[in-house]
């Protein structure tokens, strides 16, 4: 999905990156934020909100 939707390389150019040249480009994009893992903490709020019907 980042590779050819967001940064919208091409398939040869995905296929031919190293994945530090993916990590590089993600930091580029998010400015170096990191993301923060889920935690069971946080899926049991969500099922809670979103029940399923």
């Amino acid at each position: 999905m980042l590779g050819l939707g967001i940064l919208r390389w091409s398939p040869e150019t995905f296929w031919r990156s190293t994945p530090r040249e993916l990590l590089a480009a993600w930091n580029g994009l998010s400015g170096g934020r990191m993301i923060e893992p889920a935690l069971s903490g946080d899926l049991r709020r969500l099922m809670e909100v979103f029940p399923d019907r």
